[in-house]
């Protein structure tokens, strides 16, 4: 969590798919700092017995001195954060899925426009204020992509919506990694002319 200037904020990506680590790795990550606000985004599925064992595992493997605050509106957790803190967002894909469910839009399709509409609009004033924080910023998201093409109208929009939030973020980010059975990969940026060169020798996927 390094930054190449004093005072000047970082954005550190993780993403994986389910059980890969990519919160316990956050969770080391931020232990380097002394001052550590956990933002945690599963505001709602509190009647679900075994999301709230999750949530009660997460609570008891962190240390005391953190703060941590429940909420979706990240943009003013971003936003007001000290400079040289950390805050460590866990994760996006919850955000995602509580935004969607605030906005009625798991139950009525018709409902799907204005709720994506608003989420973007969300998406993006989150992802300028990760671009401009003088924090420490640690995001944790979920990869839906690489499943199979969900059945229902909604989940197909959940898995866009969270794909598009995604990439927005990792392009801002000062360090983007994959995680993939407790191991982190390095997500590298490529410049345009090797995008150009790969993708004429078909080993772009």
């Amino acid at each position: 969590m390094t930054s190449s200037a004093t005072n000047a904020g970082s954005v550190h990506f993780l993403i994986g798919g389910a059980r890969s680590g990519k919160s316990t790795i956050a969770e080391a990550l931020a232990e380097q700092s002394n001052d550590v606000t956990y933002v945690a985004t599963a505001i709602g599925q509190r009647d679900d017995a075994e999301f709230r064992q999750r949530i009660a595992d997460h609570q008891a493997r962190r240390p005391a001195s953190w703060r941590t605050v429940e909420t979706l509106d990240l943009v003013a957790v971003v936003e007001d954060a000290d400079p040289g803190t950390t805050v460590l967002i866990d994760c996006l894909s919850l955000w995602v899925a509580e935004i969607l469910d605030e906005l009625g839009a798991w139950s009525h399709d018709a409902a799907l426009d204005a709720a994506v509409s608003q989420l973007r609009r969300r998406a993006e004033a989150l992802t300028e204020a990760l671009q401009h924080s003088r924090a420490h910023v640690i995001v944790v998201t979920n990869e839906v992509g690489m499943d199979v093409v969900p059945a229902t109208l909604s989940g197909r929009v959940f898995r866009d919506e969270l794909g598009r939030l995604n990439a927005q973020v990792a392009a801002i980010a000062t360090r983007a990694d994959l995680v993939v059975a407790g191991r982190l990969l390095p997500l590298v940026s490529p410049s345009v002319g090797a995008v150009t060169q790969t993708s004429t020798t078909g080993d772009l996927p």
